[in-house]
This record gives C-alpha cells, structure tokens and sequence, in this order.
C-alpha cells in the first residue's frame, strides 16, 4: 500500500471538519442565490474558491486520504490497462451488433411459434 504513514486524526476532529465542509457548501449555495445581482463571474470566483477550500479541508480528514490513497492506486492500474486499437473496437462491435441481430431474428421466429401453437390449441387468432 502506501509507504507514507500519516498521523490519524480524532474521530471527533473529523466529523467538525465534515461539519464545516457542508455548512460552507451550504452558504455558498445560499449565498450565491442571496447575491444573484453580482457578477456571475464574482460568484463564479468565489464558488470555485470555497469549494477548493472544501476539498482541501475533506482531505484532511482520515475517509480524505482514504480516498485520495484510492484515487492514486486507481490511476496507476489504468495506465496499465492495455486498450484496444479501434480496429479491434470496430470489429468487436460489428460482431455484437450481428449476434444481437442474429438472436432478435431468432427470439422473434420463436415468439411467432409459439403464438402459432397457442392459437392452435385455444382456437383463437391473433
């Protein structure tokens, strides 16, 4: 995992950060209707401000880095993905469509079946 061991903070002190995050998210929604004769690009500004400093502050907090941890470990395994080329993506695609072409002939002949044998037992048509 990760070799950076960071010093864990109380529970308690985690769930004022968490407090203080949503109360500041919270103004800055209401503030932002309070103050809609501004600028939109003021408001903009300071909407991009707090919530920066909302994601620092989460950060902080031990489900932050967590998930930061998580974010770093999830980059590093896409890079290693091997992608397909688009030709492969092309041809992998025409197949699916002809197979679900293929099985929606089939399940419609076989819908059409068994309405046939259903009308012929119950003597009705549809």
């Amino acid at each position: 995992m990760n070799a950076n061991v960071q010093p864990e903070s109380s529970p308690m002190i985690d769930k004022v950060k968490w407090i203080v995050v949503f109360a500041m998210l919270a103004a800055t929604v209401v503030g932002n209707n309070l103050y809609s004769e501004m600028s939109v690009l003021v408001r903009a500004g300071v909407f991009v401000a707090i919530v920066a400093v909302c994601l620092f502050l989460a950060s902080q907090t031990t489900k932050g880095r967590t998930f930061l941890s998580f974010a770093r470990e999830s980059r590093t395994e896409v890079r290693k993905v091997i992608w397909p080329t688009r030709q492969e993506a092309t041809h992998t695609t025409m197949i699916i469509g002809a197979v679900t072409a293929i099985m929606a002939v089939l399940l419609w002949l076989l819908d059409m079946g068994l309405m046939a044998l259903v009308g012929f037992v119950t003597d009705l048509r549809f």
